[in-house]
């Protein structure tokens, strides 16, 4: 009866280590000596391999990356552009860490400032452009932890815009993810965080990106480190290689230089096991639709973002496509206006919808042009 007991016992817990076995092992697959760490698919906001991604931590840097997106708001939205001239303020002069030694009354272009916080990490040009887009320094933090509440961020909340260590300052690698993930809707941040190096007031200061990984890491194009006492080494960083795009997040690395090694081994994970399924490419034809009673009897429809989806590999077959367009619309027709979806599908699943838009604008046709098609309708009759 003892031996049976013991039999028994000794297949339960073998039971509960094989249950138990893939969680262990997904949290062994990389060596990461970060606090915290994310990786997420950009392209669906999923993440792939994390720990303790939800802990609020110091971000030090990578909290401009907040600040370059409501900058980049600021110009797509026409109230400032690239050549505008921002003024340096003496607030903005007073700042330590990282910056470009800007000088109280100094003007820079808009342009070169966004690009001294994207490759520079400069302090001061934050402040500068924070102070001419809201007035004061203050009134664009409330718009950045506005917007931090418009994505749903559940563990962030900022108290200046450059990132040096502050009580209630923080964040966590889940949502600087997907901060992340809503930079790559801009893409000037890309552009800038993407430069290696910048001359600065006509060559006289040249500025070095922060992020190494542009030097080490095939495929890397963004976006941003940070380092503090408190925080220890950031990086929230992205790579794209053969249409994936990941993105990868780390916080508290130890070490100098950990951030850009425990990124590397999150992203190599990445790109080993996952692949991006590409049906159609952005802005390529997927059929026609219908017009009525406009100046054209038909117009193109184009996707509106690539069709595909982030795979592991091997699954890639699993993957099936559905065309759904409308058979007819009436005139007037916009250019990008809706006209149908493509639904993307893994056994059976429905896992994304893509947009099909209209190729060209599509006018009324006018009662000539309504008369004619009666008199030719007639005729072929």
């Amino acid at each position: 009866m003892c031996c049976r007991r013991s039999i028994a016992w000794l297949v339960l817990w073998v039971m509960v280590f094989i249950i138990a076995a893939p969680t262990r092992l997904e949290a062994e697959v990389v060596e990461v000596k970060a606090e915290s760490y994310v990786l997420m698919d950009a392209d669906s906001g999923k993440v792939l391999l994390a720990k303790n991604e939800h802990k609020q931590l110091a971000p030090a840097s990578m909290t401009k990356l907040m600040t370059l997106i409501l900058a980049m708001e600021a110009l797509e939205e026409g109230k400032v552009t690239l050549k505008d001239k921002v003024v340096t303020s003496e607030n903005a002069w007073k700042m330590g860490g990282s910056q470009i030694y800007l000088e109280p009354g100094e003007q820079m272009s808009y342009e070169d400032m966004l690009i001294a916080i994207a490759v520079g990490s400069a302090n001061d040009a934050c402040v500068a452009v924070a102070e001419h887009l809201e007035g004061t320094h203050q009134n664009f933090v409330d718009k950045m932890n506005h917007k931090a509440k418009m994505l749903g961020l559940k563990n962030t909340h900022f108290i200046n815009s450059y990132g040096l260590s502050a009580p209630k300052h923080y964040t966590s690698a889940y949502d600087m993810a997907v901060i992340g993930r809503e930079a790559l809707a801009h893409p000037k941040i890309l552009e800038y965080s993407s430069i290696k190096e910048y001359d600065l007031r006509q060559g006289e200061f040249k500025l070095f990106n922060t992020n190494k990984l542009l030097w080490w890491y095939q495929g890397a194009d963004g976006f941003k480190t940070g380092w503090t006492d408190e925080a220890k080494y950031c990086l929230a960083g992205t790579a794209k290689r053969d249409g994936l795009r990941l993105i990868s997040v780390v916080m508290a690395s130890p070490e100098k230089h950990g951030n850009f090694r425990d990124s590397m081994q999150l992203l190599n994970y990445g790109f080993a096991r996952y692949a991006f399924k590409s049906l159609i490419g952005q802005g390529k034809s997927c059929g026609i639709v219908k017009i009525g009673k406009g100046i054209e009897e038909q117009v193109e429809v184009l996707a509106e973002e690539e069709v595909g989806c982030t795979v592991i590999k091997g699954e890639e077959k699993k993957i099936n496509s559905k065309t759904s367009l409308l058979p007819y619309v009436d005139a007037p027709v916009s250019k990008g206006q809706k006209l149908g979806e493509i639904s993307l599908y893994k056994d059976g699943d429905l896992i994304k919808e893509i947009n099909l838009v209209a190729a060209s604008d599509v006018g009324r046709g006018g009662l000539l042009k309504e008369i004619g098609k009666i008199f030719a309708e007639i005729y072929l009759l």
